[in-house]
């Protein structure tokens, strides 16, 4: 949803700058930056479990930017690729995985609502990969984009909000999950119209 909104802005303003002046420098790739965005974003385990809540909202928004710049540079460079989208992806799920496994280990009391915001990302990722494996891409991005309520930069304003507001985590865990079920029924629903 922000996404659709403001990623133009967003763009040119904070990642295009960045992306022309990596684009200069042969020695870093596009897939360079995905792994340094997922180990910032992995960071956030430790950080969490040792209690520096500031880093790892630090390190965790450092690793979306990174993981924004990654695409727009392998365009610049001619350099987008499956493999390039296969390991953004996978870094993307991991760095999530990662944000809640923290928030876990900072309160194993909150096991269940840890349970429940991973299941609602699975499903979501489930009925996305499913609109892209049906549906054409025409989108700049590898593969199809199925835009949808619960996107990135949304997930990241709960995690941010999660880590920083631990008094008021379940009902953010709550209504995360509720936000991330309906954003997968809704795309599930639009994908049996298209069959």
């Amino acid at each position: 949803m922000l996404e659709a909104k403001y990623r133009h802005l967003y763009q040119r303003c904070l990642v295009d700058g960045l992306a022309a002046g990596l684009s200069r420098l042969e020695f870093i790739h596009p897939k360079h930056l995905s792994l340094l965005s997922c180990f910032f974003g992995v960071l956030v385990i430790p950080l969490l479990f040792y209690h520096h809540p500031i880093w790892a909202v630090i390190t965790l928004l450092f690793s979306g930017y990174l993981d924004s710049v990654d695409g727009t540079l392998a365009r610049l460079k001619k350099m987008s690729s499956v493999s390039g989208a296969v390991l953004d992806i996978m870094c993307d799920r991991l760095v999530e995985f990662a944000v809640i496994m923290g928030l876990y280990l900072q309160q194993p009391a909150r096991a269940f609502w840890c349970i429940l915001m991973l299941g609602s990302i699975l499903i979501c990722i489930t009925s996305f990969l499913l609109a892209a494996a049906v549906s054409e891409n025409e989108s700049h991005k590898s593969f199809h984009y199925s835009p949808g309520l619960m996107e990135r930069a949304e997930a990241f304003i709960f995690f941010v909000a999660m880590i920083l507001f631990p008094s008021v985590f379940e009902g953010l865990a709550v209504l995360f999950s509720i936000l991330v079920f309906y954003t997968a029924a809704v795309r599930i629903m639009q994908l049996l119209r298209q069959c």
